[in-house]
């Protein structure tokens, strides 16, 4: 058995690893809907949106070097909202495919729990990234739905697929 990838809260100095991830996703793949990457100042206004909101926001190593990153936000931002969550989870191509995304979204999962929220939510850009779909399937995520060709990047249409999962107890109790 593999050893387990350390995971950890991200730090400013993450940031530079972080940006240089989500770019190449956002130059060649279709998870995210942004068309022009953001810059590292950017990166880290977000980031520090995040954590002062009480957000969980991850890194993963392998080999000393980030190679993914995670985070959940607010899924909408109104006030009934404050309970849902909308996970975020990038892995570096060099190191696809060696259970970074599922280590990432497992401790994400966790961190949520321990925040006290109540359920996740996965907006997975293109219905073809069957990666994504699977992973968050075998992390308990139910499929709610998709939404058919609201995107355009790359000169074609692209949906979005829409999955949930509870957190901690769920609706079953009150926050």
């Amino acid at each position: 058995m593999a050893a387990p990838i350390p995971i950890r809260p991200a730090e400013p100095r993450d940031l530079p690893a972080i940006t240089r991830i989500y770019d190449d996703a956002v130059r060649h793949g279709t998870a995210s809907f942004e068309i022009e990457p953001p810059d590292e100042r950017e990166m880290a206004r977000r980031y520090e949106a995040l954590r002062a909101g009480g957000y969980p926001y991850l890194v993963a190593e392998l080999d000393a070097e980030i190679a993914g990153y995670a985070y959940a936000g607010p899924y909408r931002a109104r006030a009934a909202y404050r309970w849902s969550v909308e996970d975020t989870i990038y892995v570096a191509p060099s190191s696809q495919r060696r259970g970074v995304g599922r280590a990432l979204l497992a401790r994400l999962i966790a961190d949520a729990e321990v925040g006290g929220f109540r359920q996740m939510i996965a907006v997975i850009g293109d219905s073809a990234n069957a990666g994504s779909i699977e992973l968050h399937r075998a992390a308990g995520f139910r499929m709610v739905g998709t939404f058919d060709n609201v995107g355009f990047k790359f000169g074609r249409w692209l949906d979005s697929v829409l999955m949930q999962r509870p957190l901690g107890t769920g609706a079953t109790a009150m926050p």
